[in-house]
């Protein structure tokens, strides 16, 4: 393969051979004359001649000027042309006018940029405006609901929790299926690194989102391949912030205030109800009881009911006044702020001259969850510099240093976690009146009394940094070489005091440090060769490495002296540790050429290879290619000057692409390793993995086809596409049997499909001097499919889902509920033979709904008018179920314990006649309380994302107080939610890792609701 590079690279400059004869280099940069934006992909000549270049990402330009040569040309489609004399002058700068700046917008691809009417891939560009100020605790969060196709899941309303991505559905199940992340052309560590006893946190929320200029997102094979075996889940390009030639230095001062309050309380029942709830739910019993001879009679059966309760009651130390609800503590208040506070500073400064550019930018951000105890607090710089050294020459530095504090709770599935708290008694008072103290005599340990005993701080460092040099070689050649770091360190310090229940008298603790240090260099060349006015090619060839290396130590105790050395030298017993280290590399190359003929037939084409120690070494390496066309029907002579469909344009591509992320090793044999009796050695009864040196790359092999338009001069434009994702080689860790002396063995063996329609639609309605407003509205419908996966078992980590052969990925799978029996309020259940009967056991498990949409959208509106501003974002789900994992507990009349129930047992059967879904009251015999589709709900919901109301300052003001603008603004998130859900409809309890989320999704288990924010922030530029 390096023959093939060189051989390649000499060939490159064999045919570079424009030599100038010159006296001087012409520069300048071309901007739209409507807005001053600059224009990229514009065509400049030296008149009479062939030779010429075109315009960078930032509509600079650079171009030798021969002796003799006069005047230069400038066009771009859609432009008006124009001719410069260029006299003595070395820098010209011009303004082109008459055309449209969306399809001149310059889109980031893989190892370069191109313009967007140019691209035949899928790409959804998300600007620097939509991101910005935005009260969320993570970027990827302002990205939901504005790029078709993208499913952004934030799992709850914790603050530093992992979010769930998806681009064009899930595409694995025992591999990972969330994208690529690369920041300026570095790949980023994204997956948690935090304690695997929690639920998983985002290394990617250390980001600062004003920092970013834009994002863009790869979808489909033709824009991803370029990044081949990590690229099947689609890959997210992140660009930052940079200087400008010829931008005076800007100062941008941003401040901002929120207060957030759950979305939607999930509501449990008062005192009183309680009482009579239990005195029914005893009283049933004591029928029940003697219904099956239990007892000699009902009124013995209810007596002994009702005297199990009392005892029970007395053992919490409320006597008989239960009876009479004089306590009544909602305890599900007691578990938020009110008006969780939020506040963030961001300071920056650009500018740039011929030679030097540069971007620098510092911020603080804190921001308390509106659950207790959760706190996130970040604050870094950056600062990016390029400079041009010579008319051949240019480098920079990009560089992001960060540090972040997340005060985490434990997860949803401990006691100790406040979203728990909402299990107790409405009877049970919240102080303690002996000791004037928070009560711990509680149905069950509570998360408030134990907070005050416990913490879990994970303190990250996380530094960004790249370094790149430019060298033209001739203006249709130039070579350019990137190295970067990803360096991210974690510790996490977990105490659980004397006196809290997970500390056990003892106290425990535990410790977690991780670093994780990944090193890219890309070298790589462009060429650019003029071709006359009808052809127009750009070609890459270069060469990808990428070392990444990861070391952890996990280390617990017990046994303290006191809570006040809570740190781990205080443990009298150290009770684990470990540690690990972990390396692994990936070496690519690359070669694309994208080609257009008369500027209306496009065509591009791709292939990457990429060598991965992940497999052995049989299948080190993998191929994947790309290719794509594109036909851009508006410039053809029967629809050009068309006033009412001036753009039309038909584009096609196909492509592999591969997906590596199943961690590191799994086609080695693996022994599970033993200490027991003291003595060093390979457990024989905890059978490990076989290994299997065939182990290779899953293969995506997608193909899309897509139309674009513009009608009424782009008036109104959008885009539709089709795809179908074939998934092949599913790497799974397949069951085998113990007698072999192992568990499971890492094979390819499983195939699915993700096949969907993605819409975007924007409309200018009106666009006067004064009053501008612009709709968009994008929908991405994708439904998935399991073709194939050997007959094996994959289940959620819960069990209540799978994937299921000929089913969506993501099934609940479950005994499917039936109703409840008028007569006697059993809950009924559908058997075998799809009859209804009360015996739960002849229930068998089936296919009862699935967590993952099928539709997905946004709609916003921007409006504005002299120095008002209004934004408004609707977001929406469509087609998918959640399951209440807490169900049996909260909403199964008591099911055997005394847990608060939610506001739906309020409809329960009572007597006979009764027409409800909802079975008679019982603690004691159990009703309707088993794992069942009882507790599935609609997904679907409807939310008001953002709405932001801005005011810009007047110029004659802003002048006078001399600063050059100021806007205030108000803002809302996540105001308004539609819902058939009893609680906060966008959940997720769980991990966000490989199988475990690519089959699990929709499940709720005491999960926090998401946060409802009001932010007032200022925007001052000097």
């Amino acid at each position: 393969m390096r023959k093939v590079l060189l051989f390649a690279t000499v060939m490159l400059l064999l045919l570079s051979h424009y030599s100038y004869s010159q006296d001087r280099m012409i520069k300048g940069i071309i901007k739209d004359a409507k807005d001053n934006s600059p224009l990229p992909g514009v065509t400049v000549k030296i008149k009479g001649t062939t030779s010429g270049t075109v315009s960078a990402a930032d509509g600079t330009y650079q171009l030798p000027l021969p002796n003799g040569a006069t005047t230069l040309t400038y066009s771009f489609i859609g432009y008006a042309d124009q001719e410069i004399v260029v006299g003595n002058r070395t820098t010209i700068d011009i303004a082109l006018g008459t055309g449209n700046k969306d399809l001149s917008e310059v889109v980031v691809v893989g190892y370069g940029t191109q313009v967007k009417r140019e691209l035949t891939g899928s790409i959804s560009k998300i600007n620097a405006s939509e991101i910005e100020n935005f009260p969320a605790p993570s970027f990827e969060s302002a990205l939901q609901g504005k790029a078709a196709g993208v499913v952004i899941e934030s799992g709850s309303g914790k603050l530093g929790q992992g979010l769930k991505i998806r681009i064009r559905g899930t595409s694995s199940i025992g591999a990972s299926s969330q994208p690529l992340y690369v920041v300026d052309g570095i790949p980023l560590v994204s997956s948690s690194q935090s304690d695997a006893n929690n639920e998983p946190t985002n290394p990617l929320a250390d980001i600062n989102p004003n920092d970013i200029e834009s994002v863009e997102v790869l979808k489909d094979a033709s824009a991803a391949a370029i990044y081949g075996a990590r690229a099947s889940n689609g890959v997210v390009l992140i660009t930052t912030k940079r200087g400008r030639q010829g931008e005076k230095t800007q100062i941008s001062l941003d401040l901002s205030r929120g207060f957030s309050n759950p979305t939607k309380k999930r509501g449990f029942l008062n005192a009183r109800q309680y009482v009579d709830l239990l005195h029914e739910a005893a009283t049933n019993d004591g029928k029940t009881g003697f219904a099956i001879g239990d007892f000699a009679s009902e009124a013995e059966g209810i007596k002994y009911m009702t005297d199990y309760v009392d005892s029970y009651m007395d053992y919490y130390s409320l006597g008989t006044d239960w009876r009479n609800a004089k306590v009544n503590t909602n305890w599900e208040d007691q578990i938020y702020h009110k008006n969780a506070p939020s506040s963030q500073v961001n300071l920056s400064a650009s500018g740039g001259n011929e030679k030097t550019r540069f971007f620098v930018s510092g911020f603080y951000s804190d921001q308390d969850a509106i659950i207790k105890v959760n706190r996130f607090r970040r604050y870094g710089g950056r600062l990016n510099l390029d400079h041009t050294a010579s008319s051949h020459l240019s480098l920079g530095v990009n560089l992001a240093v960060n540090r972040s504090q997340l005060d985490r709770v434990s997860d949803d599935n401990a006691y100790s976690t406040p979203g728990q708290v909402v299990a107790q008694m409405p009877i049970s008072p919240l102080i303690d009146s002996a000791t004037g103290k928070l009560n711990n005599n509680t149905l069950y340990p509570s998360g408030l009394y134990d907070a005050q005993y416990n913490f879990d701080k994970q303190v990250n460092f996380h530094t960004i940094g790249s370094a790149y040099v430019n060298y033209t070689f001739f203006p249709s050649l130039s070579f350019r070489s990137e190295v970067g770091t990803d360096l991210y360190n974690l510790t996490e310090d977990e105490y659980n005091g004397k006196l809290s229940s997970d500390g056990a008298g003892i106290g425990k603790g535990t410790f977690v440090s991780t670093q994780t240090v990944s090193l890219n260099t890309n070298n790589y060349f462009t060429f650019t060769p003029n071709l006359g006015k009808s052809h127009k090619l750009t070609a890459t060839l270069g060469m990808s490495y990428l070392q990444n290396d990861n070391k952890g130590s996990y280390l617990q105790g017990e046994n303290y002296p006191s809570d006040a050395v809570p740190d781990l030298s205080g443990a009298a017993t150290i009770t684990g540790g470990s540690t690990t280290n972990v390396r692994y590399t990936f070496l690519s190359y690359f070669l694309r050429g994208n080609y257009s003929f008369m500027n209306k037939y496009l065509f591009s084409a791709s292939v990457r290879t990429d060598g991965s120690s992940r497999f052995g070494p049989k299948n080190h390496y993998g191929w994947f290619p790309a290719v794509s066309a594109g036909w851009l029907i508006s410039e053809e002579k029967f629809l050009k000057g068309n006033n009412v469909l001036n753009y039309l344009k038909l584009k096609a591509s196909y492509g592999i692409t591969g997906n590596s992320e199943i961690g590191n090793g799994r086609y080695l044999t693996q022994f599970q390793v033993t200490k027991y009796p003291l003595n060093p050695g390979y457990s024989t009864d905890r059978p490990g993995v076989l290994g299997n040196d065939s182990l290779k790359w899953e293969k995506t092999k997608q193909f899309d086809a897509g139309i674009e338009f513009g009608f009424l001069n782009n008036r109104i434009s959008g885009e539709v596409d089709y795809y179908n994702k074939q998934t092949s080689d599913l790497l799974l860790a397949a069951n085998i049997p113990y007698t072999s002396g192992f568990s499971t063995v890492y094979r390819n063996a499983g195939d699915m499909e993700n096949k969907g329609v993605e819409i975007t639609l924007n409309s200018r309605n009106i666009d006067a001097k004064d009053f501008v407003w612009t709709t968009t509205l994008n929908l991405g419908y994708n439904k998935n499919r399991v073709k194939n996966i050997g007959g094996q078992i994959f289940e959620s980590s819960g069990g209540e889902q799978r994937a299921v052969e000929g089913q969506p990925i993501g099934t609940f799978y479950m005994a499917k509920f039936a109703g409840v029996d008028p007569a006697n309020g059993d809950a009924l259940y559908y058997d075998a033979s799809g009859k209804k009967t009360n015996d739960y056991s002849a229930a068998p498990r089936m296919v009862v709904g699935q967590g993952n949409p099928d539709w997905t959208g946004g709609l916003s509106n921007a409006v504005s008018y002299k120095g008002f501003d209004l934004n408004v974002l609707f977001t929406f789900v469509s087609g998918n179920s959640i399951y209440n994992r807490a169900g049996i507990y909260q909403a199964a009349g008591f099911g055997g314990g005394f847990d608060n129930q939610t506001h739906e047992m309020l409809g329960r059967w009572q007597k006979a006649g009764d027409v409800t879904n909802i079975p008679r009251l019982s603690f004691y015999y159990g009703n309707g309380t088993a794992e069942s589709s009882r507790w599935i709900y609609d997904g679907s919901y409807i939310r008001l994302k953002t709405v932001t109301l801005g005011y810009t300052v007047p110029k004659v003001v802003t002048s006078t107080l001399h600063i050059a603008s100021a806007r205030l603004y108000v803002a809302g998130y996540n105001l308004w939610t539609k819902t058939k859900y009893i609680s906060d409809p966008e959940v997720n309890t769980g991990s966000n890792d490989n199988s475990i989320s690519n089959i699990g999704s929709g499940i709720d288990f005491y999960t926090i609701p998401q946060a409802k924010t009001f932010t007032v922030g200022l925007n001052v530029k000097f």
